[in-house]
């Protein structure tokens, strides 16, 4: 199966994420340039076996790190979303990812 990162997201007026920054893995290692993907399509890599995991910057190194895994989740009306593993590190969780929304 692939490899994906998460980098930043898109969010509607009600703050809620629509749009996903998805990078895929090269068989080189390097990331793909980050491709603007809808919840479902990634809802969907996530459920057919794929590996994602969100990927932020860090500052005092200059690069991208890899963050926590991505998985699919049902609220209580059912309805499928993303959440990232909490681990009490709020710049890798999505709702903290870059909001592309004010630059795209």
């Amino acid at each position: 199966m692939a490899e994906y990162r998460i980098s930043g997201v898109w969010k509607n007026s009600h703050d809620t994420i629509t749009h996903y920054a998805l990078h895929t893995k090269q068989a080189n290692g390097s990331y793909s340039k980050a491709e603007k993907k809808t919840k479902t399509d990634v809802v969907t890599l996530i459920e057919r076996g794929n590996a994602i995991k969100t990927m932020t910057w860090n500052y005092t190194k200059g690069k991208m790190y890899e963050g926590e895994k991505v998985k699919v989740v049902n609220n209580a009306s059912g309805e499928k979303y993303l959440r990232s593993d909490p681990d009490n590190h709020l710049n890798d969780n999505l709702g903290h990812a870059i909001n592309m929304t004010w630059y795209f």
